[in-house]
């Protein structure tokens, strides 16, 4: 064999299976998608699998997306999933996605897999995961396996889940990429058996959007006030309340942005800006005058956040982490359906340091809201406080030292078998 083929196998590409599952909301798409520009900057190929509902203006670079069926959740305890057409899934549909996913790996030959929240999370879809791992155990070469994780855990609702995740962890996974800052908050905190993976245990901190473009006058958000809850379906009693804050509030003279999920209804959606519209005297879509603008979530959501005024949001990981980078104002109301409490911890956390301003879901009112824009406005504007902020490029490089291992070890078996010939 020439040495010219032999670095030509060197050299091969190194690539990267991601497999991202949403249920309600979009922030796992989103965190996913910024991971996967900086993998692809750190020079992996990446093969995007999502099992959810198409996400509109999600950017990830020049991955290849590869789209299972996609299932949602109908319930805010994720307990009854339904397909591409509203139906309760089977293991008919079951089996068609297992297959799909299984072929994917087959086709894109990974040197790493890289699960997001899985074995934390989405046990509901371990009917397609543990088949994928089992495959890539018995690989001939055996890739990288990687759990890509936030850094707080929702409570399972039985203690005995957390012994089910640790043995999940110690048979197939070789790290555990935790996208937070244990300076902030270490991962034991809600996996309390984290001490016994610490050497799998790999702190990146956030992963945060940075594609957000700060500007001056005329610039997208500019001086306005920016109200959302995430792209998902939850979030309506949030926005009521902001819009029917506004009148009385000290940024009553300011144009109001208020941006609804993508996956919210159309009726709900217009029914929201029909709300709007009456709360505003008629100046709600007005773009030219200081009414509130109702529209779909956007994809420059970053540089709307770089350029306003005040951001009135829930409290999910990468708003929270997006409005910290931005260095804006920001009003917290964690989402507490369900069995969530991540956001909840989190915001208090930053809270505790001064960043933020909390309002509690449970007794929101426009009133309270008032009180909360009074209080955010007499706070400097929030910062990173010495927040870990480039997960997602120290995560890729991470990713990439990983595969780098693999690939080295597949091309020099590839080598050495055609040096040595066919019955060599």
């Amino acid at each position: 064999m020439s040495k010219m083929s032999t670095k030509n196998i060197i050299s091969e590409p190194k690539r990267v299976l991601f497999y991202v599952q949403h249920l309600l909301g979009i922030g796992h798409q989103r965190r996913g998608a910024t991971l996967t520009r900086a993998m692809q900057d750190a020079g992996l190929e990446v093969t995007y699998v999502s099992g959810g509902h198409t996400i509109p203006n999600l950017d990830l670079g020049g991955a290849e997306l590869v789209q299972l069926p996609p299932v949602r959740a109908v319930d805010l305890y994720f307990k009854k999933l339904v397909d591409e057409n509203d139906q309760p899934i089977d293991d008919a549909w079951r089996a068609r996605r297992r297959d799909a996913l299984l072929a994917t790996r087959e086709t894109c030959q990974p040197h790493v897999i890289l699960l997001e929240l899985y074995p934390f999370g989405r046990r509901q879809m371990r009917f397609e995961l543990l088949p994928l791992l089992d495959a890539a155990q018995a690989a001939p070469v055996r890739p990288i396996i990687a759990c890509s994780v936030r850094d707080i855990l929702v409570a399972p609702p039985k203690p005995e889940r957390l012994i089910e995740m640790l043995g999940r962890v110690e048979t197939y996974f070789d790290h555990v990429l935790v996208h937070g800052d244990p300076d902030l908050i270490p991962f034991d905190k809600t996996f309390p058996h984290a001490s016994q993976i610490a050497d799998k245990l790999h702190y990146t901190g956030y992963v945060v959007d940075r594609t957000g473009q700060r500007g001056g006058p005329g610039s997208p958000g500019w001086d306005e006030v920016l109200v959302s809850a995430g792209g998902g379906a939850v979030g309506d009693t949030l926005l009521r309340a902001a819009i029917a804050a506004r009148t009385n509030s000290a940024l009553a003279d300011k144009r109001w942005r208020v941006l609804v999920g993508v996956k919210v209804p159309e009726a709900d959606f217009l029914a929201l800006s029909e709300f709007a519209a009456e709360q505003a005297g008629g100046q709600a879509g007005d773009d030219a005058g200081n009414g509130i603008v109702v529209e779909r979530a956007r994809g420059d959501f970053p540089t709307l956040l770089m350029n306003c005024v005040l951001s009135i949001s829930q409290g999910g990981y990468n708003t929270l982490m997006e409005c910290m980078y931005a260095g804006c104002r920001s009003i917290i109301v964690p989402y507490a359906g369900g069995l969530e409490t991540e956001q909840t911890l989190r915001a208090e956390l930053l809270a505790e340091r001064g960043i933020i301003t909390v309002l509690d879901e449970a007794t929101l009112s426009p009133e309270a809201i008032s009180a909360g824009i009074d209080q955010a406005l007499s706070l400097p504007p929030a910062a990173a406080a010495g927040v870990r902020m480039n997960g997602a490029s120290d995560g890729a490089r991470q990713i990439a030292t990983w595969a780098d291992g693999v690939a080295t070890s597949v091309s020099e078996d590839a080598a050495t078998g055609m040096a040595d010939g066919p019955g060599a």
